[in-house]
């Protein structure tokens, strides 16, 4: 293999980014076959032995993608000298048999608790963690008491930072009691009962930037959980545990091409009589039984255009505001031509005469004669008129007969 520079191998490896490499060159923590590296050194990664604080780098090792429910009071760096417990000590050896050698993904601050990634593929993790690609983050705030109105007001304007203006990446939530009870299970130890949770989404993953956003309204954060990092949940994962992530899982937040979690549902045909009319095939209004997947594509099929002398009718979509289940106001299809399609009707021609010059005809539906029962009703339907037995009688004619019956007598 070519040789390639140091930094961009470690990188590669997820140790870390190709600029924190360069601080470890220089601090003399990386060895090249027994030797301290320097910096712009070259190396061979398929033949060199490379170290990083006395632990061989798997370069060329099998990716492995690790999520672990941090405790708090454990530090998220591989190595603390201070510290008697890392992330790395949580992780069991039965999820890395070859000895691989993991790096957090981010870190999670000392207090912090919650889902934390871990893995060797540097490329995934640049992608995780660089801001271009807006992967949120998604946390459980619980607070002592709830926010007031003020406080509410000043979260959504913004939070200024020394870094720029600190903002949420979804509007700000109470947690529900479902999602209160389910962490409360998972959390060692348990969270206080009287504690208000909330859930804050964020893309930017300043250090400590909720605390700080929090504690600018006086109502600082009491207790800090990462519930989702992009597509990856905390779900059922209890304190102090960890699991490989699945693959559908590793291809969505490494936003690999072609990557989706599931196919989209194929197009559905719908005509837009179906849509007005349902019929015993179940075709209805979005979302109805029998209309198919919700969220599928539907087509609406377009009545045939009869192409008019001298000018050009532009086609017009089904209208949907008849479909059952809309809001919209009712509107009667095209009545059934008996002209062919595609056929110029003569007496059309001369109706179009009549017509101001702004005005076309609208096109002839292509759908058969439908009965009467099943053709769109309008206002005058409302109110029939009644059936010949039924039909009120007339009053009799009680005003005087002939021409002088009646009158004084010389008029």
């Amino acid at each position: 293999m070519p040789e390639e520079r140091l930094q961009k191998i470690l990188a590669a490896a997820g140790v870390a980014s190709r600029r924190a490499s360069e601080a470890l060159i220089a601090s003399g923590r990386v060895r090249v076959n027994g030797r301290v590296a320097t910096i712009g050194a070259q190396v061979d990664p398929a033949t060199a032995q490379i170290e990083v604080d006395g632990f061989l780098v798997g370069v060329g090792a099998a990716r492995t993608y690790v999520a672990l429910h941090k405790p708090a009071g454990v530090t998220s760096t591989t190595q603390d000298r201070h510290a008697d417990t890392t992330v790395l000590d949580l992780v069991p050896t039965a999820l890395t048999p070859d000895g691989t050698r993991l790096y957090p993904v981010g870190r999670l601050d000392r207090d912090s608790e919650g889902l934390l990634l871990l893995t060797n593929d540097g490329t995934w993790a640049d992608r995780v963690l660089h801001p271009r690609f807006g992967v949120q983050r998604e946390y459980a705030v619980g607070l002592a008491r709830p926010l007031d109105r003020d406080q509410l007001a000043i979260l959504r304007a913004g939070i200024a930072l020394d870094e720029g203006l600190a903002t949420f990446a979804a509007p700000l939530r109470l947690a529900t009691p479902i999602e209160t009870r389910t962490l409360a299970e998972l959390l060692h130890p348990p969270p206080h009962p009287d504690l208000v949770w909330y859930r804050a989404v964020i893309a930017q993953g300043w250090k400590r930037q909720l605390r700080r956003m929090f504690a600018v309204t006086g109502n600082p954060v009491l207790r800090l959980v990462r519930v989702r990092i992009g597509t990856v949940r905390l779900d059922r994962l209890s304190t102090g545990r960890a699991r490989l992530l699945r693959a559908p899982e590793i291809r969505q937040l490494g936003m690999v091409p072609g990557a989706a979690l599931r196919r989209p549902a194929a197009p559905v045909e719908v005509s837009a009589r179906a849509l007005r009319h349902p019929g015993p095939s179940g075709a209805g209004a979005f979302g109805q039984p029998g209309a198919g997947p919700v969220g599928a594509k539907r087509t609406v099929q377009k009545a045939p255009e009869a192409r008019h002398q001298g000018a050009k009718a532009k086609p017009k979509t089904a209208q949907l505001k008849g479909a059952p289940g809309s809001s919209g106001p009712r509107r009667p299809a095209p009545k059934p031509s008996a002209v062919g399609v595609g056929r110029v009707d003569p007496a059309g021609a001369a109706d179009s005469q009549k017509r101001g010059k702004g005005q076309r005809r609208r096109p002839r539906s292509a759908d058969p004669a439908r009965p009467v029962s099943r053709r769109p009703t309008s206002r005058a339907d409302k109110h029939p008129a009644h059936p010949p037995d039924e039909r009120p009688k007339g009053r009799a004619d009680e005003r005087p007969k002939g021409r002088h019956e009646g009158y004084p007598p010389g008029r």
